[in-house]
């Protein structure tokens, strides 16, 4: 796995040349950091301007943990990536999470059982603001396309287990995921490991074509980028608190390390002229 996301890093560095390393937030080798006595590695990245890439970390802890994180600017509407592997404490099994995180608020977390939302006749007229969001994030990119490549994805895993149900998460998980996340556990077999590492690059493929796609996806100067400011720094500090919850639970005092390196500084302005 950790094979497999350099790989992938190295595409989006070719194909974002502005990405520039960010030596003080890095753990490199020299540094020494280890996540219960394995060896840690981290390569923080940031890409001002376009296509506005406000941190990207790419993590790996040795056989415990494999994370590809991308948080973009406010330039762009373009989902941010989530793609995490976590090996669990017997060596058994591995939790795959992937997710496109939303970049406007669409209520995802009142989605019911049946695939359905609140209406006016219980939120009233945010309902339909709620609706506009979703079916603009749908059109661009929570496509047909891409919940096959899901099914695919799913299929190609041996013993499955759904993670735990959207209603049953904490509140920041709920806030935070996204329509189309996967969160499911897998037996740690060779296959296994495979089908991953080949799910997680064309997750990661996704985003970097959205990501270059600047002409759908840029917005306009003036107050739709100070809009997803704001927006954005409120989903930031949720994300932080939800992923915060999954790697304590797993690496108790290194999984709140581990929180702070992958999802950067949280008080760190970032408009998309430097950060």
């Amino acid at each position: 796995l950790a094979a497999s996301q350099e790989t992938t890093l190295a595409k989006i560095r070719a194909a974002i040349p502005d990405l520039a390393e960010k030596r003080d937030l890095s753990w490199l080798a020299d540094d020494a950091q280890t996540v219960q006595g394995a060896p840690a590695r981290l390569v923080a990245l940031d890409a001002p301007g376009t296509p506005n890439v406000a941190w990207l970390s790419s993590l790996t802890v040795d056989g415990l943990v494999s994370s590809l994180t991308v948080l973009n600017g406010p330039l762009t509407d373009v989902p941010h990536l989530a793609s995490r592997v976590v090996v669990d404490a017997a060596g058994a099994s591995m939790a795959l999470f992937l997710d496109w995180r939303p970049r406007s608020y669409g209520a995802y977390e009142t989605r019911r059982a049946d695939g359905s939302f609140p209406g006016p006749d219980e939120l009233g007229r945010a309902a339909f603001a709620y609706s506009g969001a979703r079916n603009d994030m749908d059109a661009k990119f929570y496509t047909a396309d891409l919940k096959a490549a899901i099914d695919r994805w799913l299929a190609s895993f041996e013993g499955v287990t759904p993670g735990m149900p959207a209603d049953a998460l904490p509140e920041l998980e709920q806030l935070t995921r996204g329509p189309c996340c996967v969160d499911v556990a897998v037996p740690l077999t060779d296959a296994n490991v495979a089908a991953v590492a080949a799910a997680r690059a064309e997750a990661a493929d996704a985003w970097l074509a959205w990501q270059l796609d600047t002409e759908a996806h840029a917005h306009k100067p003036g107050a739709p980028v100070n809009t997803q400011y704001v927006y954005d720094t409120k989903a930031k500090q949720n994300m932080y608190g939800a992923l915060l919850g999954v790697l304590s639970a797993r690496f108790g005092d290194d999984g709140v390390k581990l929180t702070a390196a992958d999802s950067g500084p949280l008080d760190e302005a970032y408009v998309g002229g430097g950060s």
